[in-house]
């Protein structure tokens, strides 16, 4: 990995290039062609992570779990991994990559949970292969969740989560938590960690959708 210099570029209009040199500097950050596959096995991965700091906050309650938030932009996930170093925290990473890479970035049945966190909702119809729980992208999470694993899924859009749920059923997998305003529900608290987003949308008095689902048996 080339060695880049914050102080480079402090200038405002190359300010995206500034927080890309702090991610390309951490020790925690990483190029999808820098990472490793053969890592250990992954406790929560983090799928359009933005800026990482739910899977940090995540983190930092659960020490002994290992954590990757994956986003394709290292401007965004520079701001998690300053917060995950400023906490001291060493079970997380952050990595570029896109949810496309996935089989390539991880080994199969791998990881333990795998989160989606409010993604884009892309609410016109041709674009419906680009959403993040597109059959395309649940054959991949199957792939990539271990037998005793599940998905997670947060979004404040009805829409995309009801297809969503259609979507899931239709691909056999198994709805085990349902909400329809997590943060008024008695599910586990772990589940109502917010997100930069999430935040937002709670205080403008928007709901927050939620689902816990298992993997399909083979």
């Amino acid at each position: 990995m080339s060695f880049m210099n914050p102080k480079d570029f402090i200038i405002t209009r190359k300010r995206k290039l500034y927080k890309f040199a702090l991610f390309n500097n951490s020790s925690i950050c990483f190029e999808f062609n820098d990472w490793n596959p053969e890592r250990t096995e992954v406790d929560n991965l983090e799928i359009g992570a933005g800026t990482g700091l739910f899977s940090e906050c995540l983190a930092l309650k659960n020490p002994n779990k290992k954590f990757v938030a994956i986003d394709v932009k290292a401007d965004r996930l520079v701001k998690g991994a300053q917060q995950a170093e400023s906490d001291q925290l060493r079970n997380i990473r952050f990595l570029r990559a896109r949810a496309d890479q996935l089989l390539e970035a991880f080994a199969p049945h791998s990881i333990k949970y795998i989160w989606i966190t409010f993604p884009d909702p892309y609410p016109k119809k041709r674009n419906a292969g680009r959403r993040l729980t597109h059959p395309t992208f649940l054959k991949i999470y199957k792939e990539l969740l271990r037998e005793d694993g599940a998905l997670y899924f947060k979004t404040d859009a009805k829409e995309l989560f009801d297809w969503s749920l259609e979507q899931m059923v239709a691909e056999g997998w198994r709805i085990q938590r349902l909400s329809f305003d997590l943060h008024e529900s008695d599910l586990n608290e772990n589940y109502k960690v917010m997100t930069t987003y999430e935040r937002r949308f709670v205080s403008e008095g928007l709901k927050i959708n939620f689902v816990k689902a298992l993997p399909p048996k083979n």
